[in-house]
């Protein structure tokens, strides 16, 4: 999974990737401080592999990733290739979601590129730009269906129907996101590599003194949840200098700090959380004296395709899943407490995977 964080120049977006992947990226108050996009790999938050872990003693525990790219500023004319527009759209191309960035703090030493604070205006600027790029997109494809019509081939005047409605959609202002489609419209427009199809999270970066408000609270908070419920888009609430702090904790003294701010959890465990239900995602647990593993699937896998994730042999050669609840599995204390009361099930190539499933796959080849 590879997440795009993206936002206006000075918004604290390089700030908040510093603090949640550690990878260092330069920070300064003046645009275009990220040129190149850095990237920084993160373990998923997963108790049950921690479980897991202290329970078979294992050599290693490899828990699931997540890549955090951050991606350039930007600014109004990207799309026509002002500032680093160009750069910025090819890097959004590559990314599975886009996390954008959205200052909701004041502070007189941060200079904002637009002269003051309007979630509301910076995130339209963001969306314009990547409607721009798409209509081009778009425009271009209606054209070539347009020519192809001649062929005779039904599926181009359908191609270009479905180009014109779009296009109808983008120039409205609205992300193709929103843009009701049936399946099979759906695989089409996946094909064409749109930028405003893919899920977006608003990260609302709050003053520190400002976390445990309530979001309808604050006014540039607010602006954003409701711009996020319109589009069916994931919102938290989060402050890029207190993740910052938190990533320099060691685990007791962050699950302190965590309670005296009075929030549960920090802010990239609840960023990744909110990443894995905008892309449907789950993982299966893997387990052994050698490895406990966590493995990405999305929902609805089948188990052989499951399988296949640890090792194209294993899907070739799927015999059968055997399955125990991450639950069950914790309840018992063993995999034999499991089996003597037969709840370690056997299941064919039909099952659907299950988020938590402690799997052991039997293959053939």
């Amino acid at each position: 999974m590879k997440l795009g964080v993206v936002g206006l120049p000075n918004v604290g977006k390089s700030t908040l990737f510093n603090a949640i992947t550690g990878a260092g990226a330069q920070a300064a108050n003046y645009p275009f401080c990220t040129i190149e996009p850095n990237t920084g790999v993160v373990a998923v938050p997963d108790e049950r592999l921690t479980f897991l872990g202290e329970m078979y003693h294992p050599k290693k525990v490899t828990p699931a990733t997540v890549e955090f790219v951050d991606i350039a500023g930007l600014v109004r004319g990207a799309s026509r290739g002002e500032g680093l527009g160009n750069k910025f759209l090819s890097h959004i191309r590559e990314v599975d979601a886009i996390v954008h960035v959205v200052r909701c703090f004041e502070d007189e030493n941060i200079i904002h590129v637009d002269g003051s604070i309007d979630p509301k205006r910076d995130i339209e600027t963001i969306n314009l730009e990547l409607i721009f790029a798409d209509m081009e997109t778009v425009q271009k494809r209606m054209e070539k269906a347009q020519k192809l019509i001649k062929t005779g081939d039904k599926k181009y005047a359908a191609e270009a129907d479905l180009a014109q409605r779009v296009l109808t959609h983008l120039e409205a202002g609205r992300p193709v996101r929103t843009f009701a489609a049936s399946d099979e419209e759906a695989e089409t427009i996946r094909g064409w590599f749109l930028l405003t199809t893919k899920p977006v999270i608003y990260a609302a970066n709050i003053a520190e003194d400002d976390i445990a408000s309530d979001v309808s609270a604050n006014p540039f908070t607010a602006a954003v949840q409701q711009i996020a419920q319109a589009e069916h888009a994931e919102m938290l609430v989060i402050s890029a200098r207190i993740e910052e702090e938190i990533a320099s904790m060691e685990p007791d003294e962050k699950a302190e700090f965590l309670t005296e701010l009075g929030i549960e959890q920090s802010g990239l465990d609840r960023m990744i959380k909110a990443c894995y239900r905008l892309l449907g995602l789950i993982s299966f647990l893997t387990c052994g004296e050698d490895e406990c593993r966590a493995w990405t699937i999305l929902n609805g896998t089948k188990a052989p395709q499951a399988a296949g994730k640890i090792h194209t042999d294993f899907e070739r050669g799927f015999i059968r899943a055997e399955i125990v609840p991450f639950d069950t599995l914790k309840e018992l204390g063993s995999m034999n407490a499991c089996r003597e009361k037969g709840l370690v099930r056997s299941e064919g190539k039909d099952y659907v995977m299950k988020d938590g499933d402690i799997t052991l796959f039997r293959f053939n080849v």
